[in-house]
């Protein structure tokens, strides 16, 4: 088969596509044929060799990719749940399901958690066999570049915004970088719980898709400073939760964009992970700093349904043959445009 891949980390031109070894499918395995995936600021930092808390040593050549859709071809002995012809998504988080996190239902918090294709194979290719516990079923009635896109976004600003920020209808939501994967996900995903959204994007244009995406209130940060203008804008009160997956550039705007007893909720860094900050603001005013990685396979299902019955809507800002895939990375890395990128094999094309 052909597949995405890389011999050594770095730049785009590390990315090639070309013959893999075709995948093994164990008992409890299921071999997809892969119609779609979608790529995500994480594979930019896989590609680069960045994992979350540290450098990541990778088996080479290495398969990126952690959001895939397409129809089941052949399942394991064991499989109990898909039959071929399913349609599937993929759940990119792994958990043991034995640790002391996984027993009391943090499966996130896992001794082993790690996420396919960033710290092992991926599956931008034209199959991929994956355990039967990291497939999502797709009804037939939803393409294959939805169900790809979906996924690791969407579960990512369910989990940040209702269970790790405990979002309430009511509240006011800042979304940082709401042009991005999860930054118009959460947007829809706050408006969907009844909050008052405010986003911040970086031209007019990225602006209209967040209020499109339901944005009560949006900020061009090139324009001006979102902390002033939130505050502006809230009549100096800031807002109850801050989405801040952008790191160092907007930390300390994020904290300053904050009421008395906020939250900021993040779960990326992508301008660095060592970001400007106040400990006498965080103290003083009494803010949560909160940390949200992914979601359990339960809530991501959750969050998958609203997709399935047409509430969230992932945003396709631009379709490739897997071949382009550099091209992809560019697109993310120069934040051309709206939404996910969605890469296809070129056998499906």
């Amino acid at each position: 088969m052909k597949a995405v891949q890389f011999t050594e980390h770095g730049d785009r031109d590390v990315i090639e596509y070309g013959e893999f070894p075709d995948p093994e499918v164990g008992p409890e395995d299921v071999l997809v044929d892969v119609k779609a995936g979608a790529l995500n600021h994480l594979d930019v930092w896989t590609r680069q060799g960045l994992g979350a808390t540290g450098r990541l040593d990778l088996e080479m050549p290495h398969v990126p990719g952690s959001d895939m859709a397409g129809v089941v071809e052949a399942v394991g002995d064991d499989v109990t749940r898909f039959s071929p012809g399913d349609h599937v998504a993929l759940l990119a988080g792994v958990s043991c399901g034995t640790c002391e996190f996984c027993r009391r239902g943090e499966p996130t918090l896992c001794e082993t958690y790690h996420v396919i294709g960033e710290h092992t194979q991926g599956v931008h290719a034209e199959q991929a066999a994956v355990h039967e516990d990291q497939l999502a079923p797709v009804p037939d009635h939803v393409d294959f570049a939805t169900a790809a896109a979906a996924p690791l976004v969407f579960q990512t600003a369910w989990r940040m915004l209702l269970e790790r920020g405990e979002l309430q209808s009511g509240e006011r939501v800042l979304v940082l970088g709401a042009s991005g994967g999860v930054g118009h996900a959460a947007v829809q995903v706050a408006a969907d719980a009844g909050a008052e959204v405010y986003a911040t994007a970086s031209t007019d244009e990225k602006l209209e898709y967040a209020r499109d995406c339901g944005a009560d209130h949006v900020v061009n940060y090139e324009e001006e400073s979102f902390s002033e203008a939130i505050r502006e804008q809230t009549g100096e009160r800031g807002v109850d939760v801050v989405v801040d997956h952008i790191g160092a550039a907007t930390w300390y705007d994020s904290l300053k964009s904050l009421a008395k007893g906020g939250r900021i909720v993040t779960c990326g860094a992508t301008t660095g992970p060592r970001p400007e900050t106040h400990i006498g603001r965080i103290f003083w005013n009494q803010l949560d700093v909160r940390g949200s990685t992914m979601a359990s396979h339960g809530s991501a299902e959750r969050a998958l349904s609203k997709v399935w019955d047409g509430t969230f809507e992932p945003r396709v800002r631009e379709t490739l043959p897997m071949s382009e895939t550099a091209r992809a990375h560019e697109l993310l890395e120069n934040r051309e445009g709206f939404g996910k990128v969605v890469v296809i094999p070129d056998s499906e094309r």
